[in-house]
């Protein structure tokens, strides 16, 4: 086990009594478990706020108020500088998704420097010659696909072609295609093979077909968030990361799926499948980024881009059988994306190995001026640096923690089994790779307490819902979406304990952040803990399980350390092949 110092466990020790101490305080927690504005939802309607009504309000708010103080805050509501005014007042500006609030989440604990040192980007050398057969060319990577479009063996034409024909032939089966933009990929496409012909090669992104996740904006294209109220909006703007991949000379080819507001993998038009279980009556491809997965390990697209918050990459990437890497918070542009939690949403690549990954981060990652929470921060891929150097971990539960038969649903039981056996193999592949992974114990940080985050700050993104007309049918097959529930709850939570959540938030910050004073990442997946602290993740194939399904080997890093995960991803998938196996469709 990696060694801990005397200070950091003592630091460990004191914000775990300062933790207990808070939710004690709240009731043991119970309190942050109910859903703000409690005042306000009680008495919207209402022409006069009653004893009564504060009394049922102060038990959601976890207070006891004597029958005095019952009468004089209702007296208070009552006022002509009641609160409620003001709610009224800010209820009539009808707030846009876009607009995010005027504070800014930061990941970074005191004291901390991202890295400042920004050099050139060292790919891998990449020799081979066009493939003959279309489906060989059409699952090749995008350090493969680079080097044929710029030796000009294949034509940036020639791909979008073959990519838009499989995107025709394979969504009905797994829809995974909101929107096709052939116009649009044809001419970039035309503009693309013009410019290489004429020797200016933007770099290895330079006229390879992408699909982006319908949650990104593209002028003269919908935008639908995967949910009937938004089917037909047109959002007038470019995001940032479809403007970056524009300049880097990258082709469109599709908007892709995405589960109703970034929930699961049903949309509008259905469930999104994976090309490795098309015809499973309940096994989609997982979500939210259900169209970005599911299209990649088809060989749809030379690569995607989805959005996490809280699982919606690694989830899917996982189900899917592809490479996808969350970023740490800040390092990418939310610009022109839906907002579904503005304190955790993070945008990121979902290839066909970890160094094309590296290849889209590298493009898309960086300050815009647009995005306030974004944090100047290098980002250097070398792909020929010794993994020896780095420090790893795994987690101890990943490999000894028994698993026990879920008797209502044995298959979940032994797919976890399964998981676990291929994260044994991996781990002892890594050791004689030279890589000497220590086990290692997280600190009991109470994570699962603080989810109403993102619950509430997606209650406030989509506060605009019940004034859509048919939101309701999100209710109902096929979408099936639990947000306008959730919405509903979440107007409940009180607004203190929302801003006690995030000073908490910054207790798990500090305590996490000492996890890699002795390593640089680990073996392993925290994914309610890391969407909340920031740090990077990846995941990766490494296996398959009994019924034929990928298995993921993941990877979480320091903030800002996705130079590290990649390398040991890319050191992986150089000793292994999972990452080449294709669906048989």
């Amino acid at each position: 086990m990696p060694k801990t110092s005397e200070s950091t466990r003592q630091g460990s020790e004191f914000n775990r009594r300062r933790f207990a101490a808070y939710f004690a305080a709240a009731g043991g927690g119970a309190g942050l478990a109910l859903m703000p504005g409690a005042m306000a939802a009680v008495a919207q309607d209402a022409e006069e706020i009653t004893p009564e009504m504060v009394e049922a309000a102060a038990k959601i708010a976890g207070l006891e108020l004597s029958p005095e103080d019952l009468k004089k805050v209702a007296e208070n509501l009552n006022g002509r500088r009641s609160p409620i005014r003001a709610y009224e007042r800010i209820r009539e500006m009808k707030i846009d998704n876009s607009v995010p609030p005027s504070f800014v989440f930061n990941p970074l604990p005191a004291g901390m420097k991202p890295p400042a040192d920004q050099r050139p980007l060292e790919p891998s050398r990449t020799e081979l010659s066009k493939p003959q057969g279309e489906e060989d060319l059409a699952f090749l990577p995008v350090t493969s696909l680079a080097h044929l479009i710029k030796t000009r063996q294949v034509t940036s034409t020639e791909l979008t072609k073959l990519y838009l024909a499989r995107l025709k032939k394979y969504d009905p089966l797994l829809h995974c295609v909101v929107t096709l933009t052939e116009e649009l990929a044809l001419r970039q496409a035309a503009r693309a093979d013009e410019e290489i012909a004429a020797g200016r090669y933007r770099g290895p992104l330079h006229g390879v077909p992408y699909g982006i996740k319908d949650l990104f904006s593209v002028e003269g294209y919908k935008t639908t968030f995967g949910a009937s109220p938004y089917k037909n909006q047109v959002l007038d703007v470019d995001s940032t990361v479809y403007e970056r991949l524009s300049e880097a000379g990258a082709v469109l080819l599709a908007k892709l799926t995405l589960g109703a507001l970034a929930q699961g993998d049903r949309w509008f038009g259905g469930q999104t499948k994976s090309p490795w279980a098309p015809d499973h009556p309940r096994r989609g491809s997982s979500g939210s980024s259900a169209g970005s997965g599911s299209a990649t390990a088809a060989g749809l697209v030379g690569f995607a881009i989805g959005t996490e918050t809280r699982g919606s990459i690694i989830s899917p990437s996982t189900r899917c059988g592809v490479t996808g890497l969350r970023p740490t918070f800040g390092r990418v542009s939310r610009y022109g994306a839906m907002a579904l939690s503005w304190t955790m949403d993070k945008v990121g690549p979902m290839c066909r190995s970890a160094e094309d990954c590296a290849l889209v981060l590298s493009a898309i990652q960086g300050p815009d001026g647009k995005d306030a929470s974004l944090i100047e921060a290098a980002f250097n891929w070398k792909a020929d640096r010794d993994p020896k150097m780095l420090r790893v971990g795994y987690l101890r539960s990943l490999l000894e923690e028994e698993i026990e038969q879920d008797q209502e649903n044995p298959e979940r039981s032994q797919r976890a089994r399964d998981q676990q056996e291929a994260d044994r193999r991996a781990i002892e592949l890594l050791k004689t790779m030279g890589i000497d992974p220590k086990p290692l114990e997280l600190p009991e940080l109470p994570a699962q307490a603080l989810n109403f985050i993102l619950s509430v700050e997606s209650a406030a993104a989509f506060d605009d819902l019940w004034r859509r007309k048919g939101y309701e049918s999100m209710l109902e097959p096929p979408e099936r979406s639990s947000w306008p529930q959730t919405f509903r709850n979440n107007r409940f939570v009180p607004a203190v304990e929302y801003i006690q959540a995030n000073r908490a938030r910054t207790l798990l910050i500090e305590d996490f952040h000492k996890v890699f004073e002795d390593m640089d990442l680990f073996v392993g997946s925290s994914l309610g803990l890391t969407n909340l602290t920031g740090q990077p993740e990846i995941s990766l194939p490494h296996g398959f399980d009994t019924e034929g399904q990928p298995t993921s080997l993941r990877f979480t890093g320091r903030l800002f350390g996705e130079e590290d995960i990649l390398l040991l991803a890319h050191t992986f998938q150089a000793a292994t092949d999972y990452h080449k196996k294709r669906p048989v469709i």
